[in-house]
């Protein structure tokens, strides 16, 4: 049976830089477990990123050097702009095959939706690239993730069907919890999402992440 940390939906609202403490300590963990790590984030974030992990004694400059730490503001994966599915996912599979060929245990990726998206969020190419990934996180347990919905950037119909999509909700380095909106895809409809609070839901993980 597969981790329910696997794929992961953070859901948040405010600064983006306020994850970054929970992040950073996340993909700490990870490197210290032979995971090779892939952030995908704005210059900003990615610099902020570094700061963090520099701050808690990782050696950015040289994970980043053999390639256990990639940190990344490229956006090649989109096509004049536009986020591309295919080329997303082909993107992640060549990864992680060649994590698991130089000898790392696998792979463990995060990216904030706003920036992984483009300019524009297309809702159906949206679920269509979440649900390839969780198929083929199901078919490569070698591989998990954190996907970022950040409230003020995103559509709120995007913020509902994400979290339709994903199962489980991540609160800090230190908590998870089940999704209780997760369907099948067969069941994801308009009406399902419409059902998914998205405003109850950041409230939850708010107050569970202060109760920790």
């Amino acid at each position: 049976m597969r981790p329910a940390t696997q794929h992961q939906c953070l859901l948040y609202d405010g600064a983006p830089s306020r994850l970054l403490p929970a992040l950073s300590t996340v993909l700490h963990e990870k490197l210290s477990q032979n995971y090779r790590c892939l952030y995908l984030n704005s210059r900003p974030m990615v610099a902020g990123m570094r700061s963090y992990l520099a701050a808690m004694g990782v050696d950015v400059a040289h994970e980043v050097a053999k390639t256990s730490l990639v940190l990344s503001s490229d956006q090649s994966h989109l096509t004049d702009g536009q986020f591309d599915v295919q080329r997303m996912m082909r993107t992640l599979e060549d990864a992680l095959g060649q994590a698991l060929h130089d000898g790392y245990s696998g792979l463990w990726a995060t990216g904030d939706m706003s920036f992984e998206m483009g300019h524009k969020t297309d809702l159906k190419k949206l679920l269509a690239y979440e649900w390839r990934l969780e198929e083929f996180l199901r078919e490569h347990p070698a591989m998990g993730g954190i996907c970022q919905y950040h409230a003020g950037t995103l559509p709120r119909e995007v913020m509902r069907h994400g979290l339709l999509v994903h199962p489980s909700l991540f609160v800090n380095e230190t908590l998870s919890m089940i999704n209780p909106h997760y369907l099948q895809p067969e069941f994801v409809s308009p009406a399902a999402a419409e059902k998914a609070d998205v405003k109850a839901t950041l409230a939850r993980l708010m107050s569970a992440g202060k109760a920790v």
